[in-house]
């Protein structure tokens, strides 16, 4: 690691990923944004999956201040975040068989749907058979991994595939195997993960690149304002209103 105080070391880190994604991932988030609106011009909804620290991301499109409003997340219980107890079953659930199965078949996904899965190894038997199935139900699959994983690891889902193989688009957050970006002689393990930062990003430009290219349609997106500012809650609630058959975080 170069000399410098470690807080600039993983800003340094993360701009140097951040960089990199813009410049080389260009041509994959602007399929991502256009597969969003082709999927809101024809009357599909929006999904979006994370398991773990991966969900952060996913809800960070959700409900949210200048986001898409037809922008949902698709839950599995005990898999959403680390408020699960213990927070190891989390873990633990991302590589059971079958399960993604019975959460798709329970949900409102549906054919000219599009799923957003976001998974950062994309070894896992979940959104590995999750990206199958959705395929197979005529759902259109992005995913979001560092391609790094399925190059250097071993699969743990039963075909021996990862997220990636299963994808209408696949964007690569560039994520070093482990996800810690620093070391230190004097710290035994790498440390100042920053998947998180670079996923949301990489998300936030699909997302402006899907109200865009809306525009230049000549369809207003379906965007939410910050209910903080004045006007903000009555015009979210004729968006809603607007499009109520195609949100599933309102009631």
């Amino acid at each position: 690691m170069s000399d410098g105080k470690p807080a600039d070391q993983f800003f340094d880190a993360a701009i140097d990923l951040l960089r990199r994604v813009r410049d080389e991932e260009a041509e994959s988030i602007t399929a991502a944004g256009t597969l969003l609106a082709d999927t809101v011009t024809e009357g599909g909804r929006l999904f979006a999956f994370g398991a773990g620290h991966s969900s952060l991301a996913a809800q960070d499109v959700v409900y949210r201040a200048g986001g898409l409003a037809l922008m949902n997340l698709l839950t599995v219980p005990g898999v959403v975040g680390v408020d699960v107890r213990p927070a190891t079953l989390g873990s633990a659930l991302e590589r059971v068989d079958g399960l993604a199965s019975v959460v798709l078949d329970c949900s409102p996904l549906r054919t000219g749907d599009a799923l957003v899965i976001i998974s950062l190894s994309g070894r896992n038997a979940l959104p590995v058979e999750m990206a199958m199935k959705a395929r197979e139900l005529g759902v259109k699959v992005i995913g979001v991994t560092s391609v790094a994983y399925a190059t250097e690891t071993r699969s743990r889902h039963a075909s021996g595939t990862y997220l990636r193989d299963h994808c209408d688009v696949v964007l690569d957050s560039k994520i070093a195997i482990g996800d810690a970006t620093l070391t230190l002689d004097t710290v035994p393990a790498p440390f100042a993960p920053a998947s998180t930062v670079v996923t949301s990003a990489i998300l936030q430009s699909v997302m402006a690149t899907a109200a865009g290219a809306l525009a230049a349609r000549g369809i207003e997106p379906p965007l939410l304002r910050s209910g903080n500012v004045d006007g903000g809650h009555e015009w979210n609630t004729q968006v809603m209103k607007e499009y109520g058959d195609r949100i599933f975080y309102q009631h």
